[in-house]
C-alpha cells in the first residue's frame, strides 16, 4: 500500500499554499509512490474561528485584507494577541484535528504553516503514536516564541542556517533538524523556456532597451505600488515597469488609469511569473521569502523596504539580502526613486552595482524543491524514532 502524506497549509498570504502545491507537483513529477493530500487546516478549525461567526470574515480573510490594504503597522504587537486566542481554543483545536485524522490517519504529516504546530502534533497523537510530523519553514527564519518552532517530538526542515540555529536553540535534537539550500520554489522556475527579451517587451507595449523593473507584492498586490509607480515616473530617469497585481483587480485598474509617460505593463493574476521576471532587470517588492527567492532564482537584484510596517516574520529577510549582497534595503519606499537611480543610472561605478548584485544572485543555488522529497522519504523510513 502506498504511504499517505498530508500537507497542511493555510491560504493566508498565499505562500503556504504555494509551497504545498509546489511540493505536490514535484512529487508527481518524480513519480513518488505516495498518496498526497492537501489539507487546508482552516477548514478543519473553522468551528473555532470566532471572527468568521461574528463578522463574516475569517482569520485568512482578515490577514489577506491587511496585506492588500497595507494595514501591517503594529503587526508585531498583534502576534501575542493571536497566540493568546490560539491558546484559548487550543483544546478544541486538538479535538478537531484528532477527529479529522481518526478515520483516515496518514503515514506522514507535513506542516507548511506557523502558529498551530503544537495543536497539530497533539491532535495527531490522539489517533497515532507512530506517524511522524515534519514542519517545513516557509520563512527564512523563525519569529519566536511559538511561531514556527515548538519544543516537541517532531522533525523540522529549515531553509537557512539562521533557522537551523533557532531550531537548536528551541531544544530540538540535531537529528531532527534538516537544512535545505533555500525556500521552496515552484518547479517551473527551474525549467523556464528562454525568450527574446526585446521582442517580448515590445509585445507587451514596452521599450526593448529601457531598464525594466518588476514590481510584485504577493498574490494580493498592495496599494503602495501606486506610490512607487508615481515616484519612479516623476524622477526624470528613463525606465519602465512591469506591475504584477495578483488578485487585486481594483489596483490593476488604478494603475492602468495612471497618467504617466513611463512605459508600463500591468498584469493581473498569472502563473507565469518566471516569464515576466525574464523580461526585467530588477525587482521591487516586500521582503517576502517567496518573492525574493523567486527574484534571486531569476538573477534579479531586489529592492525592498524594512520598517515598522514590515511583517515581523519577514524582517530577518532584510538582513539576509544585505548579507548576500543581492539588493538594496530601504527604510521606506519613499526613497525608491533614489534607490533605482543608484542601481541603474549613476554612471560607471553605480552602473556596476546592478551587475554586481546580479552576479551575487547567480551564485545562489536554491535546490530546496528537489531536496525536500528525499528528506521526506528519509523521515518516512525513520518514522517517529526521533533522536
Amino acid at each position: 500500500m502506498r504511504p499517505k502524506i498530508d500537507f497542511l497549509y493555510f491560504n493566508a498570504g498565499g505562500g503556504h499554499r504555494a509551497a504545498a502545491t509546489a511540493l505536490e507537483a514535484m512529487l508527481r513529477q518524480q513519480d513518488r509512490p505516495w498518496q498526497v493530500r492537501l489539507v487546508n487546516l482552516n477548514d478543519v478549525l473553522m468551528p473555532t474561528d470566532v471572527l468568521k461567526k461574528v463578522c463574516g470574515l475569517g482569520l485568512e480573510d482578515i490577514y489577506n485584507l491587511m496585506l492588500k490594504k497595507g494595514w501591517t503597522l503594529g503587526s508585531a504587537q498583534l502576534v501575542p494577541v493571536m497566540h493568546f486566542l490560539i491558546r484559548l481554543f487550543h483544546k478544541r483545536q486538538v479535538e478537531l484535528i484528532g477527529g479529522f485524522w481518526k478515520q483516515d490517519t496518514p503515514d506522514l504529516v507535513v506542516s507548511v504553516i506557523p502558529n498551530f504546530n503544537r495543536a497539530i502534533l497533539e491532535g495527531l497523537r490522539r489517533c497515532s503514536a507512530q506517524t511522524p510530523m515534519v514542519t517545513i519553514l516557509t520563512d527564512l527564519a523563525d519569529y519566536p516564541p511559538h511561531f514556527w518552532l515548538e519544543r516537541q517530538s517532531q522533525y523540522v526542515i529549515c531553509g537557512s542556517p539562521k533557522a537551523v540555529e533557532q531550531a537548536r536553540a528551541v531544544g530540538l535534537p540535531p537529528g531532527c533538524i534538516y537544512q535545505t539550500s533555500g525556500m521552496i520554489l515552484r518547479p517551473h522556475f527551474y525549467d523556464v523556456p528562454p525568450v527574446d527579451r526585446a521582442s517580448e517587451r515590445i509585445r507587451l507595449g514596452l521599450s526593448p532597451d529601457l531598464p525594466t523593473g518588476l514590481v510584485l507584492f504577493g498574490g494580493q498586490g498592495a496599494g503602495v505600488m501606486l506610490d512607487i509607480t508615481r515616484r519612479l515616473s516623476s524622477c526624470g530617469r528613463p525606465m519602465q515597469l512591469i506591475l504584477m497585481c495578483g488578485q487585486n483587480k481594483d489596483l490593476a485598474d488604478k494603475l492602468r488609469q495612471l497618467k504617466t509617460d513611463m512605459p508600463m505593463h500591468v498584469e493581473g493574476f498569472t502563473t507565469e511569473v518566471p516569464y515576466f521576471m525574464q523580461l526585467a532587470d530588477f525587482f521591487i517588492g516586500k521582503p517576502g521569502p517567496g518573492s525574493i527567492s523567486e527574484a534571486i532564482a531569476m538573477h534579479l537584484p531586489v529592492i525592498v523596504e524594512c520598517n515598522a510596517w514590515t511583517l515581523p516574520q519577514e524582517r530577518y529577510n532584510a538582513e539576509w539580502i544585505r548579507g548576500l549582497n543581492v539588493g538594496i534595503v530601504l527604510k521606506s519606499f519613499r526613497t525608491v526613486d533614489k534607490a533605482v537611480t543608484e542601481l541603474i543610472h549613476s554612471g560607471d561605478q553605480s552602473g556596476d552595482q546592478l551587475e554586481k548584485f546580479r552576479q551575487a544572485a547567480a551564485q545562489i543555488r536554491n535546490r530546496a524543491i528537489f531536496e525536500i522529497p528525499d528528506l521526506l522519504d528519509e523521515i518516512l523510513k525513520r518514522g517517529n524514532s526521533l533522536s
